[in-house]
């Protein structure tokens, strides 16, 4: 399975549970892929931080607005697109969560950790929104990836 080409999309609520639902779909497509539980662990974490990014901050949990997550696959990677309907932000403006001024914060490691467990971060501002697209490569065949 891992040597066919998949995409699934899907529209979400803004809620809590797509978050949930979006890192369990991610995973199966993941695991189809054929990455290792670390690798699966840290594209996990990715989807759920980005989903509670868009449902929370970028929606701001309205019923009216949407969620749209899209995972591509082809034998060399994993890409996972998701787009809310909020305000949009700037990544560069957030702030460094591990500055001794952040440490502390109970808020703001997403795009940081999001930047740490995937191959490729992009965010672009939309019409209505910003989509976030992740980038996880998998290793060749007898390579494990960092």
């Amino acid at each position: 399975m891992a040597d066919a080409s998949r995409t699934v999309e899907q529209v979400l609520d803004s809620t809590l549970e797509s978050v949930d639902q979006a890192e369990r779909l991610t995973l199966e497509v993941a695991r189809e892929s054929g990455f290792g539980e670390e690798d699966l662990d840290r594209i996990g974490m990715s989807v759920r931080e980005c989903m509670v990014n868009a449902v929370v901050h970028g929606n701001r949990y309205n019923a009216k607005k949407k969620v749209r997550l899209s995972l591509s696959r082809t034998p060399e990677r994993l890409t996972i697109r998701i787009a809310d309907q909020g305000e949009g932000f700037d990544p560069d403006a957030v702030p460094d969560p591990v500055a001794t001024d952040n440490l502390f914060r109970q808020s703001g490691r997403g795009v940081f950790l999001m930047k740490t467990f995937m191959d490729d971060l992009q965010v672009r501002r939309l019409e209505s929104g910003t989509e976030v697209t992740l980038v996880k490569n998998l290793a060749p065949k007898g390579m494990s990836s960092v």
